[in-house]
């Protein structure tokens, strides 16, 4: 691996940390806005019905699932700074494969690449936010994942435009990746070089504790949604509501843009109100805005459904990674992962349930089921043990 690291006498700010740290989360980002704002281009070009498609989606969550406890091993022996490193260039090098897809043979396999350099990033870049945020002794893990959904936000509009221009994916792909490349050859410089309370000699799988796995099981309900918005909102407009084509990724957008401006706001909310009360609003939330573009699909009740869910879900795995990366049984890393493992079964189920229940029924009601899956992120944090 290249060495991107600084001379240990040089300094470096808990600023610059926090600046480095936020880069690389809107890096991680965009790459995935990218792919997502392309989805309903990529269905049609391969002839993919929702059902296919819905399985074909599957290769993501299943790559990060694959790499979840490695990565946890890897971040306690060698540290964060390193795996963020190599999972910021494997997640958006890859990025490009996808865009080459000229078969589904083709696609699963990029995706599964995509989803196993993307959850490198993920676990690595989460533990260096907990590092940083160990510095401030106060919460800005929601602003770290803000920059997220910023990108988020970002990527989809680059999308919806890249779209009405008729740029092909390939093209849209490989400005992203050579704008990704060039930010991450100076941010990862100035990244932790040392993670707090890493062990390097915690086993590759490790079971979590009570309180871990009630947040396990809170990021699992969350994510599932989280997966259906980011996988099918454009298929939704389409199909369901019937946008113009120009108009097909704006479900998508009025998703990010709330979920990004509701991380920006949850560290203040969540100091004010409590972990409890921020989680459980947030459920309310979720299920509020998938029920109201459920029962009205049309342009503008659809966007204000997915505006609502957007504002539900900004918060939840912010959250939950910043209790996880505060464990008192595992170092950050590991607990990041086991907390993810849970998590990303919900991201696992959410898109190929989503194409199952509509192939056999409709979108709405697939988007139906994904509404109580909202109710039980209220449910479960209110019988949780938060603060």
């Amino acid at each position: 691996m290249i060495s991107l690291s600084l001379p240990s006498s040089f300094p470096v700010s808990k600023k610059v940390h926090r600046w480095a740290v936020s880069t690389l989360f809107f890096l991680q980002g965009l790459c995935f806005a990218s792919w997502a704002s392309r989805i309903p281009t990529i269905q049609e070009k391969l002839g993919l019905t929702e059902s296919q498609l819905g399985a074909v989606l599957l290769a993501i969550p299943i790559g990060s699932m694959i790499s979840l406890p490695i990565t946890g091993w890897l971040v306690a022996k060698f540290g964060s700074k390193k795996v963020v490193t190599l999972g910021v260039f494997l997640y958006s090098l890859t990025l490009i494969t996808l865009g080459m897809a000229q078969n589904t043979f083709q696609l699963i396999s990029y995706l599964l690449l995509f989803g196993f350099g993307g959850n490198f990033l993920n676990i690595g870049v989460n533990t260096q936010a907990v590092g940083v945020e160990s510095m401030y002794k106060k919460p800005i893990m929601g602003m770290f994942h803000g920059m997220w959904s910023l990108a988020g936000f970002s990527g989809a509009a680059l999308g919806t435009l890249m779209i009405g221009e008729g740029i092909l994916p390939v093209q849209h792909f490989m400005a992203v990746t050579i704008f990704v490349v060039l930010a991450a050859l100076v941010s990862t410089r100035f990244t932790i070089a040392e993670d707090p309370n890493r062990q390097a000699d915690q086993p590759i799988f490790a079971k979590p504790d009570k309180s871990l796995l009630m947040l396990g099981v809170i990021a699992f309900c969350s994510m599932i949604c989280e997966g259906a918005m980011f996988d099918w909102s454009g298929v939704y407009f389409q199909k369901v509501v019937q946008a113009d084509k120009a108009w097909v990724g704006a479900g998508y957008t009025a998703f990010m843009a709330t979920m990004a401006s509701g991380r920006f706001v949850a560290d203040w909310f969540t100091s004010k109100f409590g972990l409890k009360r921020t989680l459980q609003l947030s459920g309310v939330l979720i299920a509020t805005g998938l029920l109201l573009a459920v029962l009205l699909p049309n342009l503008i009740t659809a966007m204000a459904g997915f505006l609502l869910v957007g504002a539900g879900v900004s918060s939840i795995i912010p959250l939950v990674y910043s209790a996880a990366g505060k464990s008192q049984v595992l170092s950050p890393g590991v607990a990041l992962a086991a907390v993810s493992t849970i998590g990303f079964l919900g991201f696992l189920m959410g898109p190929p349930i989503i194409g199952l229940v509509a192939g056999a029924t409709s979108l709405r009601v697939s988007f139906f089921i994904i509404a109580i899956m909202g109710l039980c992120v209220s449910f479960f944090a209110t019988r949780a043990k938060l603060a």
